[in-house]
């Protein structure tokens, strides 16, 4: 782990252009250009750009190891998305009460509870897929996201009748918006308006806030309170240390930030499952295989190597609140860190053929090396690493076992940025047929027309 130290500073060597040159730079090619200043330099390279200030762009896999693993007393995360959230999300906080918050939240994400969601997981996908067309190509993205959003809404909001089509109706604009602001200067996010960002943000928020004050009444009111199972109820009996409850507005916060966290990155894992699926028939294959033999332990190999090889969070931030010592460099304090997810996770020396889409790489093992962090790591590392986790097992598993998926020679989509979060630049496209002898396999398949009418993404040729 990185330590504090006196020592002067030595930070690696980078590019000595003008920091606005390296701004645009970065933000014309954020994947390729740390892909290109690491072949060049090394695994830490120095930077400096506008808003960042001091930034060192980290991709050597033990360096980021050491980072995730440094106390929050020496580096912490910034408030990025914790200002689009609010205050009370676990995104805001840092230092103790992070830890404490995280106390109250990571048993509702965990064991026996996860496996409470895998029927609502698996009736959302069905409901989904079988509004799918058969024998067109057609993107998938949608339709993932509406499956995770659903489950989200029912998993942890307890949401359901008008409560649950008013969430349906807010939250993807709303998270979709977030994701492309967090990273902006705070002063996009004031309110100057109607039509302004920060102005929807602001009106998104009061609608979702009203629609989360009724589910909170509702469920104090529950006379079944103590054996609700979703989050909203587990966070409303949560206490902490000191007997305090949770506030209201707090709760309200950490909702929106587990909608923000688990329905749109789910979603994209999902979707991008697919485009690599249909691009490795061989594969594809033996999942369907192992689906009819009921077994899932190369689909769970092949959810870590989509998460490897298209992370949908490819790069984190960490702010030095001290000089640190960091592997051979010494940073000052007040200097931005970026790493990257995704340059960590295709370094050869911890995965062989690191561009290569190989699951079997983990069948030995049963289990990710090291250098896999997906979810990022210590104390910031991401709470419902165990729900996504479950929620594409299950949804990929549905899917195999209603559906063919027509493999394609195309080339791979390309990543497409959606601010935070990275996206397969044709959606994830996929053309089906369903099988027989499935749940759906018994029932008639919807028109294109049909197809239409229900908002779903419509077919192309």
């Amino acid at each position: 782990m990185a330590k504090a130290t006196t020592d002067p500073v030595r930070l690696p060597p980078g590019p000595r252009l003008p920091k606005w040159v390296q701004g645009a730079s970065f933000l014309a090619a954020p994947y390729a250009l740390p892909a290109g200043l690491a072949r060049r330099y090394g695994g830490a390279v120095s930077m400096r750009m506008p808003v960042f200030g001091q930034t060192v762009v980290v991709t050597d896999p033990v360096l980021v190891k050491d980072l995730f693993s440094t106390g929050n007393e020496l580096i912490e995360r910034p408030t990025n998305l914790g200002r689009v959230v609010g205050p009370g999300s676990m995104w805001s906080l840092n230092g103790s009460a992070l830890v404490e918050r995280r106390r109250l939240l990571v048993p509702p994400f965990h064991g026996k509870r996860v496996a409470e969601y895998e029927r609502i997981v698996e009736e959302e996908t069905l409901r989904e897929i079988a509004t799918w067309p058969q024998g067109c190509e057609f993107e998938t993205l949608d339709s993932m996201m509406r499956i995770t959003l659903n489950v989200i809404l029912r998993a942890v909001f307890g949401a359901q009748g008008s409560e649950l089509d008013e969430l349906r109706e807010v939250m993807p604009p709303s998270v979709e918006l977030g994701s492309r602001l967090a990273m902006l200067p705070e002063v996009v996010l004031r309110d100057l308006g109607r039509w302004s960002p920060g102005g929807r943000i602001v009106r998104y928020r009061r609608r979702i806030d009203s629609v989360v004050d009724k589910l909170i009444a509702d469920a104090r009111s529950d006379p079944a309170f103590d054996d609700r199972p979703d989050v909203l109820t587990l966070l409303l009996a949560a206490r902490y240390e000191d007997g305090q409850p949770i506030s209201d507005a707090h709760i309200s916060d950490e909702l929106v930030t587990l909608m923000a966290a688990g329905h749109e990155t789910t979603s994209l894992s999902l979707a991008w499952a697919v485009e690599r699926l249909r691009r490795h028939p061989q594969l594809l294959a033996r999942l369907t295989d192992e689906v009819d033999a009921g077994a899932s332990r190369l689909r769970q190999a092949t959810i870590w190597e989509v998460q490897r090889t298209r992370p949908v969070v490819n790069a984190t931030m960490r702010r030095t609140l001290q000089r640190i010592r960091l592997g051979d460099w010494v940073i000052p304090g007040d200097s931005t860190l970026l790493i990257s997810i995704e340059l960590a996770q295709q370094h050869p020396d911890h995965f062989p053929y690191p561009h290569s889409f190989d699951p079997d790489r983990y069948l030995t093992s049963g289990k990710t090396p090291p250098a896999w962090v997906a979810f990022g790591g210590g104390v910031y590392r991401c709470i419902g690493s165990a729900f996504a986790t479950m929620e594409m097992d299950v949804a990929i598993r549905t899917m195999l076992r209603e559906l063919r998926f027509e493999p394609t020679d195309e080339q791979p989509e390309r990543r497409h940025s959606r601010g935070t979060n990275m996206a397969p630049a044709r959606g994830g496209r996929a053309v089906v047929y369903r099988r027989p002898g499935g749940v759906l396999g018994h029932a008639p398949a919807r028109t294109d027309a049909a197809q239409t009418s229900l908002g779903s993404p419509s077919a192309t040729s």
